[in-house]
C-alpha cells in the first residue's frame, strides 16, 4: 500500500497560506425570490412534476430506498440495482431540498425527512455508508476505485448542505460529517491513497467546509485533486478504465491542458479544481483551469452548449468531433458546464463565462426536461430523424434529479456580491437582498428575457451607499457568437443595447463584459438595459465537418430548431439561404409560450415519378431548441444546409 506522502509516487504538498483570489461571492439561492416569466414555471413544474416523479421512481418503482431499509436491518439481504444509485437518493433529497425553500410543502419535507431517516439508519457506526458494499461484503469495500463509493459520498453531503440550508434541520448534515471525518480516517496525507472514480467528493467537500468551516475538509479535497496523474488509480472493473484518460488520470490536474474522457466526470472535476483555486489561491489550479476551459469551449462545445460527442465513453473524443444526429450531449454534462462556469466566473469576475452557463442553461440542460416536468432526455442530440423521445426514466437515473436539482436552485446564478459591488449575471426577474460591504441593498429584477430584451432593475439600498454594479453585456450583443471562434455570426457587427439610470444615460465603463456602474446609490434608483433580440444566423468553423455549408439560428440566449410538428411533418429537406430575411411572432398558445422564427425557404420533394426532385418555396418556422420533442418523435434540425446536396429527400 502506498501512502500519500513522501513514500508514495508522489509527495503531496499541503495547503499554503495564500490570499483567497476570488473576485465576489454567489448570492445563494435561498436569498433570490424568482418571480420570472420564464424560469418559474420551469420551477414550479419541478415542484408539481419532476420530484413526485423522483420520489415516486425512488421508493416505489426501484429498490433505491428498500435498499437503505435493508442495509439498516443487517440481515443479509441482497442489494438490488446498481451500485451507484444510492447517489440518485441524494440528489433527489437536495432538488428537494431547494424546491422546499420556492415551494413549502408540508408532505414532501415529510417523505423527505422519512428518507433520512432510513439513510442515517443504514450508516455504519464508523460512518461509513454504501448500500452496495454494506448488503454485498464489507470487506470489499474501498477495493475497486471505480464503484463510486466516494461520488455516491459527495451526493450525500452535497444534499446534506443543501437540505440544512433549506430547512435548518442537521440530521443528514451530522449524517454527511460522520462520512466525511470517516474518509478523512482513512484517506489523506501519510495515510492510503485514493483517485476518485466519478469526481464529485472534492466539489462536495469545499461545500462541507463553507458550511461547517472545518480546514479538514478543505483540505482533503485539495489532497484528492493533488492524487490524480501519478498512477495510483487501481482496482478498476471497467474495459474503459485501461485508459485512465477516460477519469482524467493521465497528468497531474495543475498540468491539465486538454479536456478528455468522461464529460460528467471532467465536469465534476475541474468545479472542484475552481473551488480550491478561488479559496486557496492556487495558481497552478487557476491556469490549469483556464487552459482546459479554452480547449472546451474552443474545439469541443456544442451551439447549444451540450459537450461530449461520444456515446462510447460518454464524453469527448477528438478535437472538432461535434456530428448532430449522434451527438451525445448528456444532460449531467450541460448541468456540469453550468457549475464549473459559475466558479470560473466568481474566480475571475470575466463575463464570458456566463456567456457559455447560459448558453448551457437555456439550451442544453433546459432541453433535458420535457415541458410538462415528468419526461426526460438522457442525451441532447442537435438533429433527429425521428427516432428520439423523451422517457419516463432511465435505469441509470442521474439526469432527472440532476436537472431537478440546477432548475430547483436557479436563485444560485443570477447575483455575485463583495465588499465593494454586485455583479448581475443572468437576466431572470426576481427580488433579493445583498450584502455589499456593511450596507444591505434590496433588488429587484423585472424583465421578460429572453423573449424580449428589456431589463429593469431597481435598488433599495438601506441608505445612500457608493457601490459598483456590473452588468453583464452579453457576447451574442457584441457580435461574438461564443468566445473564441469556434461558431461565429455571419453578421458580426456589434448591436446596440442602451443602459440608463433614472431614465438618463449612464455612464459607465467596460470591464471583463460588465458594464460596471459605480456611482452614489439612492433609494428607488432604476436601472434599465435594452438588448436587442435579433436573429442571427451562426456558422462553424471548417473544421467542423459536420456543419459545413450549412447555418443555425440563434436569437438572444436561445438557440433555435427546425421541427417536423410545425412543417408537415419534415425537417431534413429545407435549405436556409444565404441574406434570408426573418419574423418572429411570440405564440402563447404554442409549447408553453415561445417566441417563434418564420422564414421562406427552398423545401425540396421528391416528385411522382420517384426519381427527380421538385423545390418549392414555403414558410418555415422554428422554435427554440429546448422546446423540441414534447409533441412526440418527430424530425429535427438545428444545423439546417445551405446546399441541396446535403438534403435527405426521403426522410
Amino acid at each position: 500500500m502506498t501512502v500519500g506522502i513522501g513514500v508514495g509516487l508522489f509527495a503531496y504538498a499541503p495547503l499554503v497560506a495564500q490570499l483567497p483570489t476570488q473576485k465576489f461571492e454567489p448570492v445563494g439561492f435561498s436569498q433570490v425570490t424568482v418571480t420570472d416569466g420564464f424560469w418559474k414555471p420551469v420551477m414550479e413544474k419541478v415542484a408539481t412534476a419532476t420530484l413526485p416523479v423522483c420520489v415516486l421512481q425512488t421508493e416505489v418503482k426501484t429498490p433505491r430506498i428498500r435498499n437503505f431499509e435493508k442495509a439498516a436491518r443487517h440481515q443479509g439481504e441482497l442489494h438490488e440495482g446498481i451500485f451507484y444509485d444510492d447517489s440518485d437518493v441524494y440528489k433527489a433529497l437536495e432538488a428537494i431540498a431547494y424546491s422546499l425553500k420556492n415551494y413549502p410543502d408540508a408532505a414532501l419535507e415529510k417523505k423527505a425527512d422519512t428518507w433520512i431517516d432510513k439513510i442515517a439508519a443504514a450508516q455504519l457506526p464508523d460512518g461509513y455508508i454504501n448500500t452496495w458494499y454494506t448488503l454485498k461484503g464489507l470487506d470489499q469495500r474501498w477495493t475497486d476505485m471505480s464503484m463510486h463509493e466516494d461520488y455516491n459520498g459527495g451526493h450525500l453531503i452535497e444534499a446534506a448542505v443543501a437540505y440544512y440550508h433549506a430547512t435548518g434541520k442537521r440530521k443528514l448534515l451530522d449524517v454527511a460529517i460522520k462520512f466525511a471525518d470517516y474518509f478523512a480516517s482513512v484517506f489523506g496525507p501519510g495515510k492510503r491513497d485514493w483517485v476518485t472514480g466519478h469526481q464529485e467528493l472534492e466539489l462536495a467537500l469545499v461545500k462541507l467546509y463553507k458550511t461547517t468551516q472545518n480546514k479538514t475538509y478543505l483540505t482533503l479535497a485539495h489532497w484528492l485533486l493533488e492524487e490524480r496523474g501519478h498512477k495510483l488509480a487501481k482496482g478498476y472493473t471497467w474495459t474503459e478504465w485501461k485508459d485512465t484518460a477516460y477519469a482524467q488520470d493521465v497528468v497531474p490536474v495543475r498540468q491539465q491542458k486538454e479536456i478528455t474522457g468522461h464529460a460528467v466526470r471532467a465536469m465534476y472535476l475541474y468545479t472542484g479544481a475552481a473551488d480550491v483555486a478561488a479559496l486557496t489561491g492556487d495558481e497552478g489550479y487557476m491556469d490549469a483551469m483556464n487552459h482546459v476551459w479554452e480547449d472546451v469551449v474552443y474545439r469541443n462545445l456544442y451551439l447549444t452548449g451540450g459537450i461530449g460527442s461520444s456515446g462510447s465513453n460518454e464524453g469527448f473524443s477528438k478535437d472538432y468531433d461535434l456530428p448532430n444526429e449522434q451527438a451525445y450531449c448528456e444532460t449531467c454534462a450541460s448541468v456540469g458546464m453550468v457549475f464549473w462556469n459559475q466558479r470560473m466566473n466568481t474566480l475571475t469576475g470575466d463575463s464570458k463565462f456566463v456567456d457559455v452557463l447560459e448558453r448551457s442553461l437555456y439550451n442544453a440542460a433546459r432541453d433535458g426536461l420535457s415541458l410538462s416536468g415528468d419526461r426526460f432526455f438522457y442525451g441532447n442530440p442537435l438533429a433527429s430523424s425521428g427516432k428520439q423521445e423523451r422517457r419516463e426514466w432511465f435505469g441509470t437515473a442521474c439526469c432527472p434529479a440532476n436537472i431537478a436539482r440546477l432548475v430547483a436552485s436557479l436563485g444560485d446564478y443570477v447575483y455575485g456580491q463583495s465588499d465593494n459591488g454586485m455583479w448581475v449575471n443572468l437576466f431572470i426577474g426576481n427580488t433579493t437582498t445583498l450584502s455589499i460591504g456593511k450596507q444591505t441593498v434590496s433588488v429587484a429584477l423585472e424583465t421578460n428575457y429572453p423573449w424580449e430584451g428589456k431589463v429593469k432593475m431597481t435598488v433599495q439600498p438601506a441608505s445612500k451607499a457608493k457601490f459598483a454594479a456590473h452588468i453583464r453585456i452579453p457576447g451574442w450583443v457584441q457580435g461574438q457568437a461564443v468566445p473564441g471562434d469556434l461558431y461565429v455570426f455571419d453578421d458580426r457587427t456589434p448591436a446596440g443595447f442602451t443602459l440608463t439610470v433614472n431614465g438618463m444615460p449612464a455612464s459607465y465603463k467596460y470591464e471583463k463584459g460588465y458594464a460596471v456602474i459605480e456611482r452614489e446609490w439612492k433609494r428607488g434608483d432604476v436601472v434599465e438595459l435594452n438588448l436587442p433580440m435579433e436573429v442571427k444566423q451562426v456558422k462553424a468553423r471548417p473544421e467542423v465537418k459536420q456543419n459545413t455549408d450549412r447555418v443555425a439560428l440563434q436569437r438572444g440566449p436561445l438557440v433555435y430548431c427546425v421541427e417536423g410538428a410545425d412543417n408537415k411533418g419534415k425537417a431534413w429537406n429545407i435549405i436556409l439561404p444565404a441574406k434570408t430575411t426573418f419574423t418572429t411572432t411570440f405564440q402563447k398558445d404554442l409549447l408553453g409560450g415561445v417566441e417563434t422564427i418564420q422564414f421562406q425557404a427552398p423545401t425540396i420533394q421528391l416528385a411522382s415519378d420517384g426519381q427527380s426532385v421538385t423545390t418549392e418555396i414555403k414558410t418555415v418556422m422554428a422554435i427554440p431548441y429546448y422546446a423540441w420533442c414534447n409533441r412526440g418523435q418527430n424530425q429535427m434540425q438545428v444545423w439546417l444546409p445551405q446546399k441541396i446536396n446535403d438534403i435527405k429527400i426521403n426522410d
